[in-house]
C-alpha cells in the first residue's frame, strides 16, 4: 500500500498551518543594564531554541516504535485465528482466512485516509490503523507461511534489511531527496496504485491482472520492481521526519510521520512477501 501520508504537499500544509514559537528577547524599553544606556541590547551569550511542543526525530521515532508494538501484538491475534490449511479432494489446499482480516483492512485504510483529512488526530488514528492493519498482516502472513514454511521469517527479515541499508544510504546522503527523485518516486507510485486497483475491479468480475501474482519471469520483474519503489518511498518517509523537525512543526506531526513510515514498512513487508512466493513457486 503505497504511502499517502508522508509527502511535499502535506510538509507545506503543515508549515503554513503551525508557525513555530520564537524565544523570548530581551532590549528596548523591556529591560536595560543598570550600567549601560537605557534602551540597549543585553546579550547573554547564546539562546538555545525552544522546542517545547515542537516535532522532533527522537519524538518521530518513539511513536513509531509504539505503533510497531501495537502492530505486532495485533498480527500475533491475526496469525492465531487463521486456521491451518486443509487439503481438499481434488487434491488442491485451502486456507481458512478469518473474516475480520478484511475488515482490519478497511478500518486501516480508513484510519489513514481520516488522517490524510485530519493529521491532529494522528494520536488516536494512529494505533486504529496499526490494529487493524496488524491484524490483516498476521492472518495473511499466517497464510503465506502455511503454504511456503519459513517464508514469513525471511520477508520480515528482508524488509528489516531494506528499511537499515535505506536509513543509511539516506544519512551518508548517498540517497539524495531531491525534488526530481520525489516526482519519479511519487508519479511512480501513484502507477502502482492504479494497476492494483484496476486488478481489484477485475477480481470482482473473475478477471485478474496476471503479472501481479504470475510467478512468470515478467511477474518477478514486475514484484522486484514495487519493492525497490517501496524501498524509495522509505527514503521520501525519513525526508519527510529530517524536514518537519527541522521546521519546528507541531509535536502532533510525530503521529502524523510514525503512521506514514509505519504504511511504507507494511507495504514493503507484503510486497515481499509477494516475490518471495513467486520464487518459491519456480
Amino acid at each position: 500500500m503505497p504511502n499517502p501520508i508522508l509527502n511535499e504537499k502535506k510538509l507545506e500544509e503543515a508549515r503554513a498551518g503551525w508557525a513555530a514559537p520564537q524565544p523570548p528577547s530581551r532590549g528596548g524599553d523591556v529591560w536595560a543594564p543598570p550600567s549601560g544606556p537605557a534602551g540597549a541590547p543585553v546579550t547573554d551569550g547564546p539562546v538555545s531554541p525552544w522546542r517545547a511542543g515542537m516535532m522532533t526525530v527522537r519524538g518521530s521515532i518513539t511513536a513509531t516504535a509504539v505503533l510497531f508494538v501495537l502492530l505486532l501484538a495485533s498480527a500475533t491475534v491475526g496469525w492465531m485465528m487463521t486456521d491451518g490449511a486443509t487439503t481438499n479432494p481434488d487434491g488442491t489446499t485451502s486456507i481458512s482466512f478469518p473474516g475480520l482480516a478484511m475488515v482490519g483492512v478497511i478500518v486501516g485504510f480508513g484510519a489513514v485516509i481520516a488522517l490524510y483529512f485530519k493529521p491532529t488526530w494522528a494520536k488516536f488514528l494512529g494505533p486504529v490503523y496499526a490494529i487493524g492493519e496488524g491484524f490483516f498482516v498476521g492472518a495473511i502472513s499466517k497464510a503465506f507461511n502455511t503454504l511456503y514454511n519459513g517464508i514469513v521469517v525471511q520477508a520480515a527479515g528482508a524488509t528489516l534489511a531494506v528499511f537499515a541499508i535505506m536509513l543509511l544510504l539516506y544519512n551518508t546522503r548517498i540517497i539524495k531527496v531531491t525534488d526530481r527523485f520525489r516526482r519519479i518516486v511519487i508519479f511512480a507510485t501513484l502507477g502502482v496504485m492504479a494497476l492494483y486497483l484496476v486488478s481489484f475491479v477485475f477480481s470482482l468480475f473473475g478477471g485478474e491482472v496476471p503479472f501481479i501474482n504470475d510467478p512468470s519471469a515478467f511477474g518477478i520483474a514486475f514484484s522486484v520492481f514495487v519493492c525497490g519503489l517501496a524501498a524509495m518511498n522509505l527514503a521520501l518517509d525519513f525526508d519527510f521526519i529530517e524536514k518537519g523537525a527541522k521546521m519546528g512543526l507541531s509535536k502532533d506531526y510525530e503521529w502524523v510521520a510514525a503512521v506514514g513510515l509505519l504504511v511504507t514498512i507494511v507495504w514493503l513487508y507484503l510486497e515481499i512477501l509477494r516475490l518471495l512466493a513467486k520464487l518459491r513457486q519456480n
